[in-house]
């Protein structure tokens, strides 16, 4: 419990009124904050996602080495790396606080732009010549978003990888397999999901959930740190404004998340959260996703 309000400490998150080893009403709204800060589902609950946020959070550049390993690294000092590295115009992949292979790569054409020891790691003195190069108070844009505006980063062939346990999942299986490789997944794990689709360099995931308590349809795209995914946030509302227009029963909301299958994915990834709808409502759903869907496909 120590733990836990030290480390919310540290990165501005003060419970109120409840000393440290308890875990009050103080506690819970703190706690909620942090979530809603991160992008996570609103609980007060310190479940294992929240308590992995929390750590990654107290990690600030230069701590620790950062550089490429099994399991990759994870924490906002590598998000920092990611944004400083994209400012200056080395591409690191997707700001999202994990050190794969792209963000090596990028690490290592910066040494080697700066006359550095190439290594792939951030050692003290790559550190220091990154922050010379992007301090001084400019704002300055990002080569990954610049990527993703001009269509780099769009994935043109691969299957449609769809998961989760609701009736949907079926629905939309059989409505696109004419059209594209379907692959669905049933009880397997976000990791297994996530290395399968991102093996197969799959063109869109589609990870759907129904859930008794939530009123209407949610649709969840990333976003987290400072990025997100443009392509999933318009997918998401175009789904979200055809589907309002064709009925009125069921409430639409789209919102930027950093839930684990968004984040563990590298292609456009909807998150999709539905109540307990009438099945007839499920399928007119189902038929303005699988449209979207072909319109991705098409482009």
């Amino acid at each position: 419990m120590r733990e836990l309000h030290e480390r919310l400490r540290a990165i501005g998150f003060t419970a109120t009124g409840d000393p440290d080893d308890v875990f009050g009403d103080g506690t819970v709204a703190v706690v909620e904050g942090f979530q809603r800060f991160r992008g996570l589902p609103i609980t007060g609950t310190v479940d294992p996602i929240t308590w992995a946020q929390l750590v990654e959070a107290n990690w600030r550049l230069g701590d620790r080495l950062l550089f490429l390993s099994t399991p990759f690294l994870r924490g906002d000092d590598v998000a920092e790396l990611q944004v400083r590295l994209a400012q200056l115009g080395f591409n690191p992949g997707r700001i999202d606080g994990i050190f794969g292979p792209l963000l090596d790569d990028a690490l290592s054409d910066f040494q080697a732009n700066c006359a550095l020891p190439i290594s792939g790691t951030l050692t003290g003195a790559t550190k220091l010549e990154l922050v010379r190069l992007t301090s001084g108070g400019i704002e300055r844009s990002l080569v990954t978003d610049a990527r993703e505006v001009a269509g780099f980063n769009v994935v043109v062939s691969g299957p449609l990888v769809i998961s989760g346990a609701s009736p949907l999942v079926s629905m939309l299986a059989r409505s696109n397999r004419d059209a594209i490789e379907v692959t669905v997944f049933e009880n397997e794990s976000t990791e297994d999901v996530a290395d399968y689709a991102n093996g197969a360099g799959a063109i869109l995931v589609l990870s759907i959930q129904e859930l008794e308590q939530i009123d209407g349809v949610h649709l969840h795209y990333w976003a987290s740190y400072r990025s997100h995914s443009r392509t999933g946030e318009q997918l998401a509302s175009a789904i979200a404004a055809s589907f309002s227009r064709s009925q009125g029963r069921a409430r639409v909301e789209v919102t930027g998340m950093a839930l684990p299958v968004l984040r563990e994915t590298r292609m456009t990834t909807l998150r999709i959260e539905h109540g307990l709808v009438a099945e007839g409502v499920l399928e007119e759903l189902s038929g303005v996703i699988s449209r979207k869907i072909g319109e991705v496909i098409h482009r």
